[in-house]
């Protein structure tokens, strides 16, 4: 059904885009079976603004950490061993580039964004993402962000069926995922007891008459 729905609306969305610009061919468009792409979440823009704002005015850290996710894959680990290329495609020039962008990867980690681990490069020679709803949502249990932005990501978090907010409780600790097998339904108390267990009756071996040798 879900998958009907949303043929649905992308025949609909088709056919306005063709009234708006009839002449439009497909080769135009950047379209995501092209190659080249990676996977983005639908509140990337939202929770880049929500970390610049937690970095603080003045130390934008949503370029730098658009760039990094732009270099992963599945395993959301990444070695930072092209750092000056990685500072000059997050929009860092000039004498001061690597630095800055040094200080911004250091900044998403004090942040708890991503990981980082020393090796070859120094300090920042790998990097791993954590979940960015978790980090989001711990910082504003702790009343370090607009209460209008945590609204917004709560509504469009719901709207695309994103619910990694519910990973956390109230505190900010990590849910444990139940495992099905351990779970057991609850005994019911004014169910009644089932009898206990009887061994099955079975007939008796005859009895054999003893034979004695006899002289």
């Amino acid at each position: 059904m879900a998958g009907r729905r949303q043929r649905d609306i992308l025949k609909r969305q088709i056919e306005a885009r063709s009234k708006l610009w009839p002449d439009l061919e497909a080769p135009m468009l950047w379209r995501m079976d092209n190659e080249g792409w990676v996977a983005l979440p639908r509140l990337m823009p939202l929770i880049m603004s929500i970390m610049d704002d937690l970095s603080g005015k003045g130390y934008p850290v949503s370029s730098t950490y658009l760039e990094l996710w732009a270099r992963l894959r599945d395993e959301m680990f990444l070695t930072l061993n092209r750092p000056e290329e990685m500072a000059f495609h997050a929009g860092f020039e000039g004498q001061r580039a690597l630095r800055t962008w040094k200080d911004r990867v250091q900044r998403l980690a004090n942040l708890g964004f991503i990981g980082l681990k020393p090796g070859p490069l120094g300090d920042l020679s790998y990097a791993v993402f954590y979940n960015p709803y978790h980090v989001v949502k711990r910082a504003y249990l702790k009343g370090q962000f607009q209460e209008r932005k945590w609204q917004a990501l709560v509504i469009r978090a719901n709207e695309v069926g994103a619910f990694d907010l519910d990973d956390l409780d109230d505190d900010g600790n990590l849910i444990p995922e139940a495992d099905e097998e351990e779970v057991k339904p609850a005994a019911n108390p004014f169910q009644p007891k089932p009898p206990p267990a009887t061994k099955p009756k079975g007939r008796r071996p005859p009895r054999t008459k003893k034979i004695t040798r006899q002289g």
